[in-house]
């Protein structure tokens, strides 16, 4: 089975789950304060050591996390102090919550002698904490420190991190607004890194556009996104964005071309002996949406056996498995 949360495909836009995770206590007011007298760079040079990003596997933050701790032993200064940064990010990924803010509490006083950026890395992460953690009112102005930040030190990636993080929070038109403002910055970025977000901006118009009921825009949004993670390269994440597609057409009633698109998702991955339940679910719901129920149930039933162990649907969509549940079963007939 592939892996599970996409990060740079930000997690409330993502159907959690195997298919779609391979493509996410301190008020701030010291940070502002020592943001103030910041040297600002604007060569657009990341501002970040190349190991962080080698380091990670966002599909395994419990190994990250080992990566990260081993690379501490020879770590000092800035370097170390963003390194603790990202095993913070690795405790909300596991939703250890009050571990991850502890964490912080301890390198927020080291920020004082620091560079902008473990400054910058603690604002992003302190701010994933409290919205991963149901706090979004609270997250939101340490999201807009970092966006300022990031646009006066120069740090392109990190910058347009913190404007897609504004926009999950502020959701709806504004979550568009924000997009879109990110969006022309990533493909005109200097810094791959940074050009590499327009993907992930691009499948969060389609999901806003699609909350909102414009599923047309919504399907040319996943549409763009399919080619933006085509020149990525990476397989799962191209998956991902066929996905939403095929959701997209489920939305429109165009139940045909959405099965035609995912049975070869589900061939490709049968091919590479890897299932997906979030597959079969969308197989079975179009069928059914045609009336084959027969043809639908068992497709129900391989996605309850893939996503009943997913706690993070069973906390926030019982009822989805309670569904997947009823339609797989055989009904008996009346009497």
């Amino acid at each position: 089975m592939l892996s599970t949360l996409l990060l740079q495909i930000s997690c409330q836009y993502v159907v959690a789950g195997a298919l779609l995770s391979a493509i996410g206590q301190a008020s701030g007011t010291m940070i502002g304060e020592a943001s103030g007298d910041m040297p600002t760079v604007s060569n657009n040079v990341p501002d970040v050591h190349p190991d962080i990003y080698s380091l990670w596997d966002y599909d395994q933050p419990a190994e990250s996390e080992q990566r990260f701790r081993a690379a501490l032993t020879t770590a000092a200064g800035d370097f170390r102090l963003e390194l603790l940064t990202q095993i913070a990010r690795t405790l909300g990924l596991r939703q250890r919550y009050a571990e991850a803010h502890q964490l912080l509490d301890e390198i927020e006083p080291q920020l004082r002698s620091a560079g902008p950026a473990p400054r910058l890395r603690y604002l992003l992460e302190r701010g994933r904490t409290y919205r991963s953690a149901g706090e979004p009112a609270t997250a939101r102005p340490l999201f807009v420190s970092a966006w300022e930040l990031g646009e006066k030190i120069g740090n392109e990636d990190l910058a347009i991190d913190a404007l897609h993080m504004i926009a999950i929070v502020d959701g709806g038109e504004r979550g568009i607004e924000w997009n879109l403002k990110a969006l022309p910055l990533a493909r005109a970025a200097r810094d791959p890194r940074a050009r590499r977000w327009a993907a992930s901006l691009l499948n969060n118009l389609g999901w806003e556009s699609r909350k909102l009921g414009r599923h047309e825009q919504a399907l040319q949004y996943f549409r763009e996104s399919v080619v933006a993670y085509e020149a990525r390269g990476e397989l799962g994440t191209i998956r991902i964005a066929r996905w939403q597609v095929a959701r997209t057409l489920r939305d429109l009633g165009r139940h045909d071309e959405a099965l035609t698109a995912l049975y070869q998702l589900e061939t490709e991955l049968a091919t590479a002996k890897l299932t997906d339940g979030y597959v079969f679910e969308e197989i079975a719901e179009n069928l059914e949406a045609q009336g084959k129920s027969a043809a639908a149930r068992p497709y129900f039933a391989k996605a309850l056996q893939e996503l009943a162990t997913d706690s993070s649907l069973a906390r926030d969509e019982p009822q989805r498995l309670a569904r997947l549940n009823e339609k797989s079963q055989i009904k008996p007939h009346a009497q």
